[in-house]
C-alpha cells in the first residue's frame, strides 16, 4: 500500500469518525428538527466545498426561523422603560435595590452613575458608573434614611422574605423592604418599582405575585403614585395606565412610579 493510498484511508477514517461524531449530536440535539437538520449538513457541505474547514460540529437547527431579537417580556419593558423615565427625570442620585445588574442597571449606567444594593455580593463590574453596597432592606441600617432623591427596585421586592437568594425567611419580607425603600428616599424623592401582577399569590420559594391595586395599601400615607405602567400575559408593554383598568392577568408586571408623601 502506498504513502498516498494510505493518506487517504486515514482520511477517510477521520471523516468517518467526524460524521458518527455529528450524527450523534444531531440525534441529540433532536434530530426530529429534520428541516433545521438538513439545512445544517446542505449548509454545512456547501462551506466545506468552498474550501472551509470546520474544526468542532456544534450544530444549531432552528435560530434561522426566529425573529432578529426579543422585544418583548418583563424585563426587555421594565429595564427600558423605567431607564428612560430616570433620564428624564435627572435626579441628583439615583439608587438601586436588587434589580438586574446585567439589565436595567446596565441601561442606567451608560448615561449616568447609579448606586446598587443587594443582600448579595457583588465582584467589582470593572464600570465606574456602578457603585455596590451589600446590605439587607428588610434590616435597614439608619445610616440608609433620606439619602437618595431616586430609587427604584425592579422585579426585586416578590423575593423579599423567601429564602431564594439567602435573605431571612420572613413573610411580610416585601412589606418591610417597601416601608425601607420609603425611609431611604428624601422628601418627594421618586420610587420606581415592578413586580409581578395578577392573583395574590406565594410561589414558595421563587416569588409572589400581587394585585395590581394591592401596592395601594402598602403605600398609604407613604406614598402617591404617578404613573403605572404594566406587562401583560402576552409580554406586551400598555403605558400610563389605569388602575383600574387593569384586566385579569395571570403573570404580568406592574411598573409603579411614586412619590414620597411623607
Amino acid at each position: 500500500m502506498t504513502k498516498a493510498s494510505d493518506s487517504s484511508q486515514s482520511t477517510l477514517l477521520k471523516d468517518l469518525r467526524l460524521y458518527i461524531k455529528l450524527l450523534s449530536i444531531l440525534l441529540r440535539s433532536g434530530l426530529r428538527k429534520s428541516q433545521g437538520a438538513r439545512k445544517y449538513l446542505s449548509d454545512m457541505r456547501r462551506f466545506t466545498e468552498a474550501g472551509g474547514v470546520v474544526t468542532h460540529f456544534y450544530p444549531i437547527l432552528d435560530e434561522y426561523k426566529e425573529q432578529a431579537g426579543t422585544a418583548t417580556g418583563h424585563y426587555f419593558h421594565q429595564d427600558l422603560l423605567v431607564a428612560s423615565l430616570i433620564h428624564d427625570a435627572k435626579p441628583k442620585r439615583h439608587i438601586d435595590v436588587g434589580s438586574r445588574v446585567d439589565g436595567f442597571v446596565a441601561h442606567v449606567a451608560a448615561f449616568r452613575n447609579i448606586e446598587v444594593l443587594d443582600f448579595r455580593p457583588l465582584l467589582s463590574c470593572g464600570h465606574k458608573q456602578i457603585k455596590f453596597m451589600q446590605a439587607d432592606l428588610m434590616s435597614l441600617d439608619s445610616q440608609l434614611y433620606e439619602i437618595t432623591d431616586s430609587l427604584s427596585c425592579l422585579h426585586a421586592i416578590e423575593h423579599f422574605g423567601l429564602g431564594r437568594y439567602g435573605d431571612p425567611v420572613n413573610p411580610d419580607g416585601h412589606l418591610e423592604g417597601f416601608i425601607n425603600l420609603h425611609k431611604m428616599l428624601k422628601p418627594d424623592g421618586k420610587l420606581y418599582i415592578s413586580f409581578p401582577i395578577g392573583e395574590n399569590s406565594v410561589y414558595f420559594n421563587a416569588h409572589r405575585v400581587f394585585e395590581p391595586r394591592e401596592i395601594l395599601k402598602w403605600s398609604k400615607g407613604l406614598f402617591k403614585l404617578e404613573r403605572f405602567d404594566y406587562v401583560d400575559d402576552r409580554g406586551d408593554l400598555h403605558q400610563n395606565q389605569s388602575l383600574e383598568n387593569v384586566p385579569s392577568l395571570t403573570y404580568g408586571c406592574g411598573i409603579y412610579t411614586m412619590k414620597k408623601e411623607a
